[in-house]
């Protein structure tokens, strides 16, 4: 039985079984969102998540077009409409560029970039008739000035902000605003694996990312997920095609 959302704004966040993504859900919860939460699987707390909000979860890989065009077609059934996407869902493995197998090279690609531009496909049908929507890509800083050891994940997040770039022009006359948001060092389970990869702990990892920000202070999901909100709201009406980096300084006084 579809649920009477009619009053309410409806948005879609991937990746949302942890970090951001879930930070996120939160977030637009808690801004009178209706929520639908999607991860490539549910371990139980995409579900639990979900109820938490009173939303919709939605598990799938973004990578398998038949799971994106299911996906949206349960959301649109059981939510009514779709106002906001956020495409947060990502895929990371670490290493030498050279070292790197053609296999988790394309992973990397088929969720950051191909999975979401599927996404964007499956929702935008629903935003145009409908007069309006925000699509938020969550990108990286690392797709802004590149990284060692993630060539592939940094070429990912490099292409989804031009794929907003792109997007912005063709959908904004259609009232669809799309904007990209890189963040930088996150307080996430991501920082363990950069850990690993530089052969560090946890915590000389982070003290060595503080070092790298002008404030000192590695951002947390919570920060990530205000600009998010900021994109998606009443205030974020005149951001379009733009890629906002809540990186502490990291990039601009280095520039």
């Amino acid at each position: 039985m579809a649920v009477d959302q009619s009053e309410r704004r409806v948005a879609l966040v991937t990746g949302a079984a942890q970090g951001l993504g879930h930070a996120t859900a939160l977030r637009l919860a808690a801004d009178g969102f209706a929520v639908a939460v999607n991860d490539v699987r549910d371990d139980g707390r995409l579900t639990r998540l979900a109820e938490s909000i009173g939303g919709l979860s939605l598990p799938g890989d973004i990578a398998d077009p038949m799971a994106v065009t299911s996906m949206v077609a349960t959301l649109v059934a059981e939510l009514g409409r779709v106002d906001a996407l956020v495409a947060n869902a990502a895929a990371m493995q670490m290493g030498p560029f050279l070292e790197q197998s053609a296999v988790d090279w394309w992973r990397q690609i088929d969720v950051n970039l191909s999975g979401h531009f599927r996404l964007v496909q499956a929702v935008v049908p629903h935003m145009r008739a409908a007069g309006s929507g925000r699509i938020v890509l969550i990108a990286s800083e690392w797709g802004v000035s590149g990284h060692a050891n993630a060539t592939a994940y940094a070429a990912s997040k490099a292409g989804l902000i031009a794929l907003a770039k792109g997007l912005a022009r063709e959908l904004g006359p259609q009232g669809i605003l799309t904007n990209a948001v890189a963040p930088a060092y996150i307080d996430t389970e991501q920082l363990q694996v950069d850990a690993d990869d530089a052969g560090v702990s946890l915590e000389q990892i982070k003290a060595i990312y503080a070092d790298l920000i002008p404030t000192g202070r590695i951002a947390t999901v919570e920060d990530v997920a205000g600009a998010v909100s900021f994109l998606v709201g009443s205030g974020g009406s005149a951001v379009v095609g733009q890629t906002l980096q809540p990186n502490g300084g990291v990039v601009r006084t280095r520039a």
